[in-house]
């Protein structure tokens, strides 16, 4: 078995060194405030997206003709504005319905999938324009090129803004109301519930505090190791508790 690591722990309060005198430190629950307003907020937005998509190529192939004076390739890079203001501003809004309302780490797909839904729309939201832009046989070379690459842009700047850089999980919130403390490294993504956990081996200073601050230092999920441990202990203890009460 190999030899436990001997951190040098860091209070994420106060910075200062309290190796050997970790105390549990109370935490609040996660922000309050309407998750599933936010998300039906964010879906409206990312179908007004989808329109203005439809919109962008109807007008840039002059399939709809509107505005005549305005040349069709302009017509249509203002509806893929348009397009990617709904994307963002969509996408915020979902950002904060999930860290109000977050999905569990056991189900890791749809954890993955809850947290990149605004990457993923920023994604439908131009790739069609640009396969059918590109394939359109009708459509002359500078419009060509000029709507791929603005789309192209339009789908980097959506989907950057879009990808939530520090997500959160049920874990996180359920740690942070429990008051329980906390380790996390600098650089590190998720924070640790055992300080003698295999991912930490490697590690020669930890910042510890409450899960709250964990959650607020940009580490919203729990390391898998210290998840699979935490629930093996529960798991115990409800199986002992059981025991007892079939001996009673």
């Amino acid at each position: 078995m190999a030899e436990k690591k001997e951190h040098k722990i860091v209070q994420a309060s106060t910075g200062k060194n309290v190796t050997g005198k970790v105390q549990a430190a109370s935490a609040a629950a996660a922000g309050g405030g309407n998750a599933t307003g936010l998300r039906v907020g964010a879906v409206v937005l990312w179908v007004f997206a989808l329109a203005f998509e439809v919109l962008a190529i109807a007008l840039i192939l002059e399939k709809l003709l509107i505005l005549p004076k305005i040349e069709p390739l302009y017509k249509g890079i203002g509806a893929l504005v348009l397009d990617m203001a709904c994307v963002i501003i969509g996408a915020q809004f979902w950002k904060k319905a999930n860290h109000i309302d977050p999905a569990s780490q056991k189900n890791a797909l749809k954890f993955w999938l809850w947290n990149n839904m605004g990457v993923i729309v920023a994604a439908v939201a131009f790739v069609p324009f640009i396969v059918l832009l590109l394939t359109n046989k009708d459509a002359d070379k500078k419009t060509k090129a000029v709507g791929t690459v603005v789309a192209a842009i339009f789908l980097a700047i959506s989907g950057l803004a879009s990808y939530d850089w520090n997500p959160i999980s049920q874990e996180a919130v359920a740690a942070a109301t429990a008051g329980q403390v906390v380790y996390w490294t600098e650089h590190g993504k998720k924070f640790h519930t055992h300080e003698d956990c295999q991912a930490l081996n490697q590690t020669e200073t930890l910042i510890t505090g409450s899960a709250q601050e964990a959650m607020d230092a940009g580490k919203g999920t729990i390391c898998k190791f210290c998840e699979k441990r935490d629930s093996a202990a529960l798991e115990a203890a409800q199986a002992s508790i059981d025991a007892q009460a079939v001996n009673q």
